[in-house]
């Protein structure tokens, strides 16, 4: 089941208010998180879906899996499971289920355990980086581009 939902986020003391003393919109509760896969998932007949949509997991996402016969045997499958319910596209593929997340690249799946901390627990995509030449911290965008760009 697929649903999409738009919440309005509480506003905090901080949001309230811009540095200049006007008034701020808050941002929407975001459900549904765009990513970029650092490989991609290569289908049946070769071709590569790097694109893709994660949502939010809910309590029943998380529970669910460890019913499963499969995570029964081997805990280390929960991931694949809990990732499949969540993922809800990967460029044209939108029946994603454990087998799909099962023939994902390490780097991919690593990339998607990542990502669903980052939405789950903190709420955004974006991670505080230093630049290994200048040591300058910036903020980038786990959702955004390929591997290697900027």
């Amino acid at each position: 089941m697929r649903r999409t939902v738009q919440f309005q986020a509480p506003e905090r003391g901080a949001e309230r208010e811009s540095r200049q003393g006007e008034k701020r919109q808050p941002e929407p509760l975001r459900t549904e998180f765009g990513f970029e896969l650092p490989r991609g998932y290569v289908d049946e007949s070769g071709t590569v879906h790097r694109s893709g949509v994660m949502r939010l997991a809910t309590a029943r996402d998380e529970l669910v899996p460890l019913r499963d016969d499969r995570v029964r045997e081997n805990s280390a499958y929960l991931s694949v499971v809990l990732i499949s319910r969540v993922v809800t596209r990967i460029g044209t593929v939108e029946d994603i289920h454990p087998g799909v997340i099962e023939d994902l690249f390490a780097s991919d799946l690593a990339f998607l355990q990542d990502f669903y901390r980052r939405i789950n627990a903190e709420g955004h995509t974006r991670a505080a980086v230093n630049c290994p030449s200048c040591h300058e911290e910036f903020t980038v965008d786990l959702a955004g581009g390929r591997l290697g760009e900027s």
